[in-house]
């Protein structure tokens, strides 16, 4: 570990002479990732700072309970040293942590899909009450959402909903959401009580900023259609839809709940541009995915990754065999423990790559 981060070290040095160059901030996107580098290095190397001053006084007191005379002297030395062990081993692994670089993305927006699976009515509703969860939990962390488009059905449940989240590490807090949420509970709809099973999925994807993702018109096939659905004001009177369809790669996204044809086009590009990204990350990270045992992060949307039990008010994440007993605070947006858990389970993957 010392050798990397000496070289880390020297990195540190090199971005802090980078970051003085004025032609530096004439090149925006490597002005923003150079700022990053630079941030995630200064707080790795407050730590190291830390662990190597640690070291020397351990040594400085070893040498002292060697050399003195007073015997008093030598037990006050040796509180000390045990004292300097404890915080050397803290810091220790705290730099075990640190020194796996943040993933790029973690900083990132995102738009989140969600989508009622199997269950008819029921996991339509589902799908709206883990919406809630979502928006609730955002509102806690201070962060913005915008519905994008929304199906819903005649209940209040949503067959899918479209929300863009913004803020300070959207995606590193909720990237491990993607997959199959499952539900047992008596749904509002069944008349005999019975416990039903069902399902919605979540889709999160780190949402691609305009210069990240170019989108060549020639490549783009761009239909405009009367808005169907419920009835209502400029429904079906007006061509305001949008459907764009990626030529290459047979993406389709299609928007009309705006009533401008404007808007509706900007948002089908915002979510078009995020899918080809996702494509794209997908891509590069496949290699690495498939070695890995681990299942967490894999934003797999396919894998059941969560049950949530209403009658025994338990949730229960099958990736890291975590069980909480306040699903009904978790339902009105208390998620943290959960983040915060699968953070640190992804971490210690990691961890145990580095080291084998």
């Amino acid at each position: 570990m010392h050798d990397r981060l000496l070289r880390m070290k020297a990195r540190f040095t090199e971005l802090d002479t980078n970051i003085q160059n004025p032609d530096l901030v004439r090149d925006p996107s490597k002005y923003k990732e150079t700022m990053r580098e630079h941030s995630y290095l200064s707080t790795l190397m407050e730590e190291y700072e830390l662990y190597c001053k640690l070291e020397s006084s351990i040594a400085e007191t070893k040498s002292l309970i060697q050399d003195a005379d007073d015997q008093e002297m030598r037990e006050m030395a040796r509180e000390e040293l045990k004292e300097l062990e404890a915080g050397l081993e803290k810091s220790e692994e705290r730099l075990k942590v640190l020194i796996i670089p943040p993933d790029p993305l973690e900083e990132k927006n995102i738009i989140m899909e969600i989508r009622a699976g199997t269950g008819g009515e029921e996991a339509a509703l589902f799908a709206a009450d883990l919406f809630k969860m979502y928006t609730r939990f955002a509102e806690s962390r201070r962060w913005k959402y915008e519905v994008i488009s929304a199906n819903e059905t005649g209940l209040g449940g949503f067959k899918e909903i479209t929300l863009s989240i913004s803020g300070k590490s959207v995606y590193g807090a909720l990237r491990y959401e993607s997959g199959v949420h499952r539900v047992q509970r008596v749904p509002e709809t069944e008349a005999s009580g019975r416990i039903q099973t069902s399902a919605a999925t979540v889709a999160v994807l780190p949402e691609a900023e305009e210069t990240e993702v170019v989108i060549r018109q020639e490549d783009l096939r761009v239909d405009v259609m009367r808005a169907g659905g419920p009835g209502g004001q400029c429904v079906n009177t007006t061509d305001s839809a949008v459907r764009l369809t990626h030529i290459p790669t047979g993406i389709v996204v299609i928007q009309q709940d705006e009533k401008s044809q404007i808007k509706n086009k900007a948002k089908a590009m915002r979510v078009l541009r995020t899918r080809l990204f996702e494509l794209e990350e997908n891509k590069k990270n496949a290699e690495r995915a498939a070695n890995r045992k681990s299942q967490i992060g894999s934003g797999d949307r396919s894998e059941r990754i969560r049950t949530y039990n209403f009658p025994q008010n338990r949730l229960t994440d099958h990736r890291i065999n975590l069980t909480l007993y306040k699903l009904d605070l978790v339902m009105q947006g208390d998620i943290d423990e959960l983040v915060e858990a699968l953070a640190m389970a992804s971490r210690e993957e990691l961890m145990k790559e580095q080291q084998g």
